[in-house]
């Protein structure tokens, strides 16, 4: 599986505190039409935290169905536990999702061995293509560079990294050291990235905007770099506001904001305090999103 363009990190509709099926169809399909390259269900954007294990999987294989291989499925299906993690990959295998997006355990803070010998067992145990994720600052610790290069080494189902340490080094550090796709983890640094060699973003903003997203990427990968940096600053205000709080909190509230869904969470979430709700909205109006 090549990695290549925008990959959207989905959210989870809600109504009535259930799980909306026939909304998350509709969301599936908007952004097949917006012509990602994937979507990443059921990851930290998708409130997976809060999920219960039959929800869970059950929005991987709605999403799958609903793409219908038009575009690549990466679920995310990691934990902090790893025979849970083998556990959950197995059942979004068998519902036919492309590669499975495994973040760093968390909470237990494991070391580079433990790390390494979890992100082994769970390729090796599914035979699944995996998105390795580095996200310290909800894991509470990171996947170091060289345990990156050792997995890569180890196997070729180590075909990608997730990078959401907030650094564009890194993803010199990681091509230095071992031939993976490097995929930013934040929207306001897809374009540094992908200049030093990342190949796309799992992309929050592209929930509301994925043609923006693709036309970014796209744009400087076809060499026209002045116009992708103009759509960057452009997007940059809705970049910046989307960690005005807690993700997913800011990316629900603006698709309400625009009619595409409900805003409901479930708690520990909570709907956008009203000063920051002002805040995104005017920057909505700024963009002409509302």
């Amino acid at each position: 599986m090549m990695f290549r363009g925008v990959y959207t990190a989905l959210v989870t509709p809600f109504s009535g505190g259930e799980v909306d099926y026939g909304k998350l169809r509709e969301l599936v399909e908007r952004q097949v039409e917006g012509g990602v390259a994937g979507i990443v269900p059921v990851g930290t954007t998708g409130e997976s935290p809060t999920l219960t294990y039959e929800e869970h999987i059950r929005v991987i294989e709605e999403t799958v169905k609903q793409a219908s291989g038009r575009c690549a499925i990466i679920a995310g299906t990691g934990a902090n536990s790893t025979r849970e993690a083998v556990e959950m990959t197995l059942k979004a295998k068998a519902a036919g999702a492309d590669a499975t997006l495994q973040v760093v355990p968390y909470y237990n803070k494991p070391t580079q061995e433990g790390m390494y010998r979890h992100f082994m067992t769970v390729a090796e145990q599914t035979g699944m293509t995996v998105v390795l994720y580095n996200v310290p600052g909800r894991s509470g610790v990171g996947l170091n560079v060289d345990t990156i290069a050792r997995l890569r080494k180890a196997s070729p189902l180590m075909a990608a990294v997730k990078e959401a340490a907030g650094s564009a080094e890194r993803v010199s550090a990681i091509l230095d050291l071992c031939d993976i796709a490097v995929l930013s983890g934040d929207d306001a640094l897809t374009l540094p990235m992908i200049s030093v060699g990342a190949m796309g973003v799992i992309s929050v903003t592209s929930n509301l905007l994925p043609g923006k997203m693709v036309e970014l990427v796209e744009l400087f990968f076809a060499g026209k770099t002045a116009e992708a940096l103009k759509l960057n600053r452009e997007l940059y205000p809705f970049f910046r506001d989307q960690f005005i709080e807690s993700n997913p909190i800011p990316i629900k509230a603006a698709m309400a904001m625009c009619g595409l869904i409900s805003e409901e969470y479930r708690l520990p979430l909570c709907e956008l305090s009203a000063v920051n709700r002002d805040k995104l909205a005017a920057t909505m109006k700024r963009m002409n999103l509302i």
